[in-house]
């Protein structure tokens, strides 16, 4: 597995693997400053909820050093209105995952307004490694709790990339079958391709592929010609958001496979740690969907797959109804979903 992100303590620099360039190269560029870092989220030099999140703890770490370096001792109004637009500019560079604004808020809420800025950019950093080396533990515990929802010779769907990529480390829907793999559950995982950006074949691929664990690679529409002939045992995806009622925001596509698991009487498994779990929206009708560019779908690169005039409308998430997911899986436990409709979380 690779490091999908890591922090350089002794130059303060935050270093990300350029994900875009997967599988091809594998380059780590070099984070100075927030901004740098919001932009880098954006981009999608890194993705999946559990590293944004993580990433932007560490690009608000960048700039509270950043101005502790040019005024060690000045605290006071100038250093909070920096620290709080840069906490603004990293809050928006992605809105759908929860994960992004949990992380920025658990380093918030650990300051206090008296504190020097060398005092605050310490306290952060110390809060960012912790969390970057809790994900890690947090995901294998989702792995060993995921594994024994499978039993032997299973054959998983999965979609997008919730892996070692899309976390600190190990992954989340990843995490359950590399630890079902170790156990010598796993004979076969079909990972849907992911369009537009392609995060399954490119990376998840990638990441079992690197691990030897048996892989193919198939098209997105043909997910449900392989439920129909009964090769799929569970799918099990990741998560952006979950709201209180356990409805699941997670890559466009996974709504639609839900459906065709449950037509199919599939178990339809999602694997997220209790962070992407927001008791503050009841439903999933308050989920905020990102949408990307639409040359993420006309063109493949610099080539056009669309007439140049035609209009695209390219949501990077959907929605799933907690009535189609079977269970998910968290460092807690198995959470299943309810017979009598309402929350699935107390807070």
């Amino acid at each position: 597995m690779f490091d999908t992100l890591t922090w350089d303590q002794e130059n303060r620099i935050l270093k990300l693997l350029d994900q875009r360039l997967l599988p091809g190269q594998v380059i780590y560029r070099r984070y100075r400053r927030a901004s740098e870092v919001a932009r880098a989220i954006k981009n999608m030099v890194v993705r999946g909820a559990p590293a944004i999140g993580i990433t932007g703890a560490f690009g608000l770490t960048l700039e509270a050093f950043q101005y502790s370096r040019k005024k060690p001792q000045t605290g006071g109004s100038e250093f909070w209105e920096t620290m709080h637009a840069a906490y603004r500019e990293l809050l928006s560079s992605r809105p759908t995952a929860v994960n992004l604004a949990w992380a920025l808020d658990h380093l918030w809420q650990q300051t206090e307004n008296d504190m020097l800025p060398s005092e605050v950019a310490q306290l952060w950093e110390n809060a960012s490694i912790k969390l970057l080396e809790d994900d890690v533990t947090t995901n294998r515990e989702i792995g060993e709790k995921g594994a024994g929802l499978l039993g032997g010779g299973s054959c998983v769907y999965t979609h997008c990339n919730a892996g070692a990529l899309a976390t600190a480390g190990w992954g989340t829907a990843l995490g359950v079958i590399r630890s079902a793999f170790r156990q010598n559950k796993i004979s076969m995982v079909y990972a849907g391709e992911t369009r537009p950006y392609l995060q399954g074949a490119r990376l998840t691929v990638f990441e079992l592929l690197t691990d030897e664990i048996p892989v193919t690679l198939v098209t997105d529409n043909s997910a449900g010609y392989l439920m129909q002939t009964k090769c799929i045992d569970a799918v099990i995806v990741g998560a952006d958001r979950v709201a209180a009622n356990g409805d699941t925001a997670n890559k466009i596509g996974t709504y639609s496979l839900a459906v065709l698991a449950n037509h199919h009487v599939i178990p339809f498994y999602v694997a997220a740690p209790v962070a992407t779990l927001d008791l503050n929206i009841p439903d999933g009708s308050r989920i905020v969907i990102e949408e990307r560019d639409p040359a993420e779908i006309t063109c493949l690169g610099k080539q056009r797959l669309a007439p140049s005039c035609s209009a695209a409308y390219n949501p990077s998430f959907d929605v799933t109804p907690a009535s189609l997911i079977s269970g998910i899986i968290t460092e807690k436990g198995v959470i299943a979903y309810p017979e009598t409709p309402g929350n699935y979380f107390k807070s």
